[in-house]
Order: C-alpha cells, then sequence, then structure tokens
C-alpha cells in the first residue's frame, strides 16, 4: 500500500466513525492521532521502502569510547537525546535535539564549551507534505539502532511537540514545556532549570496523554528502566526561532536566545543528574 493510499483509507476509516468535526480535530493534531498511519518503524520502513532520504531520513552519532588503560578510568556516555518526529513533523525538535546534544543544528559543528557531547538519534519527515502522517508513538518506536542506543544508556531525553490545549496551559500562556518520563530526579532537575531560566514546565503526571511513564515508551527503555520527555508546545517552538524562520529549511540557521536559554536549561539539567552518585563508573 502506498504511502498516499494508506492515508486515504485510514482517513476514511475515522471520517466513518467519528465524524467530520472529529476528523478534522485528529488531523490538525498529527503528533498525537488516535491513530498512526504506521504501527511501528518498521512497518514505516517496509511501506515506505526506497523512500528514506526523499520522505523521512534518520541521523544519529554515537561517540567513540575507549580505555586502554590498567588503572586509570574514562568517562563513558550515560546521556542519549532523541527527537522521535524531527523535521516536518514535530517542527524544533530536530535543532533542539542537535543543541543538546552538544552540536550546532546547521553545521552541526561540536559546541560542548558547556560539558560533553551526548549520544543523539532523531527520525525526520522531509516530505514536502503531510509530514504528521510518519508519526510513529514513542511506544512503537522498535528501530534497532534508537533501541540500542536506549538500552546502552542509563538516561534518555526524548523531545516532542505538542499542542497548548494538550498541554493544558493557563489562558494566556500558551508558552509551556511538559516533563514526563519515569526518572523522577531528572524531571526535577529539569523543571528546576527551565524554571530558573523563565520558561514555564508543567508536570507530566497531570497530563496523562502526554505523561510519558509507559515503560515501552522508549525514553524509559534504558539502562535504568526510566528516563524522561519533554512534550513542547507550538508556541514554545516557535518563540525559540526568529520570527517568520520556522519553517523546516529555516529553522537550523534561525535560532535566537531564548532557543540557546533552553539548550542551556536542559544541558544544566543534565549535567546535574550525570553528578549524582548513581551515575558515576563504579
Amino acid at each position: 500500500m502506498t504511502y498516499a493510499n494508506r492515508r486515504t483509507v485510514l482517513a476514511g476509516l475515522a471520517g466513518a466513525a467519528l465524524g467530520a468535526t472529529a476528523l478534522d480535530a485528529l488531523t490538525a493534531a498529527p503528533a498525537h492521532a488516535a491513530a498512526d498511519l504506521y504501527s511501528s518503524n518498521t512497518d514505516l520502513y517496509t511501506e515506505l521502502a526506497g523512500k528514506e532520504g526523499t520522505l523521512f531520513a534518520r541521523r544519529y552519532k554515537r561517540h567513540e569510547m575507549t580505555d586502554v588503560s590498567d588503572g586509570q578510568r574514562f568517562p563513558f556516555n550515560r546521556t542519549t537525546i532523541m527527537a522521535l518526529h524531527g523535521g516536518g513533523i514535530e517542527g524544533g525538535t530536530s535543532e533542539l535535539c542537535l543543541a543538546i546534544a552538544g552540536y550546532h543544528p546547521a553545521t552541526l559543528a561540536a559546541t560542548p564549551a558547556d560539558g560533553p557531547a551526548h549520544d543523539y538519534w532523531m527520525f525526520e519527515g522531509i516530505a514536502s507534505a503531510d509530514n504528521g502522517d510518519l508519526h510513529v508513538t514513542s511506544t512503537n518506536n522498535d528501530d534497532r539502532v534508537a533501541l540500542s542506543m536506549a538500552a546502552g544508556s542509563l538516561n534518555v531525553l526524548s523531545l516532542h511537540g505538542c499542542r497548548k490545549e494538550q498541554a493544558g496551559t493557563p489562558a494566556g500562556k500558551p508558552e509551556a514545556v511538559v516533563v514526563g518520563g519515569l526518572d523522577t530526579a531528572f524531571k526535577t532537575c529539569l523543571h528546576e532549570e527551565f524554571q530558573a531560566a523563565g520558561f514555564q514546565t508543567v508536570d507530566g503526571s497531570t497530563v496523562p496523554a502526554l505523561a510519558g511513564e509507559n515503560p515501552e515508551n522508549i525514553c524509559n527503555r534504558t539502562l535504568l528502566r526510566k528516563g524522561a520527555q519533554l512534550e513542547m508546545t507550538t508556541e514554545l517552538r516557535q518563540s525559540l526561532f526568529d520570527e517568520g524562520h520556522f519553517t523546516r529549511l529555516d529553522r537550523p540557521t534561525h535560532t535566537n536566545e531564548r532557543f540557546t536559554a533552553f539548550v542551556a536549561a536542559a544541558r544544566k539539567a543534565i549535567a546535574r543528574l550525570e553528578a549524582r552518585a548513581d551515575q558515576a563508573i563504579l
């Protein structure tokens, strides 16, 4: 079944069951639709075979680690940053993934002046339209590289986009980040650092649909079986880029001071987490 045909079939089924009004609501929020077009990443890769580089892309970086000494201990990667719905699916998450990992989102130059570089993995929609149809929910992500990177990390920070209505933000304050996941310590660090930087945070446990507490969510499929997830409202993500430049091709070169502040807060939270005794090399 082709990309367009699958969209048509599923849209028709949804329309018959839900009616036009409900269908419009779903198509307006593809990141959290009632049913993804693809049941898993494997399903998507199979159905869209030959379309990588045209409709979607995958990018990742694992850092080389070597220890050939007898007595000296060397640092190891503790944290992986992920953007499961990057590119044109949930705008801004690719750029944030790269920057929080320690790389310039346009040049990919290493920029970790304030700490180490982190591993990262991202899936991006790069189609000319309908990128939201490429969304695969976090609990169904079975990309083998993504799973292996999560399973080999103590921590995962997974980045997502949501709507203000989903986040339940107060009237007149649509810019917010919902902090979720199963790692309580990580979430505390993220709340405190984002708030200190002037960003509004929402406790993910109060928003079940965005809580990220399912053990099968890839953010929790770490060595410690827990991680963290950020669901950022559209208004927040837009505010991190120059006005009028929130397109997929413009974003990497049009980040602003708020983007820098958000990235710095996330990296500070990671640094605090990694400084804990339970994160040390034994």
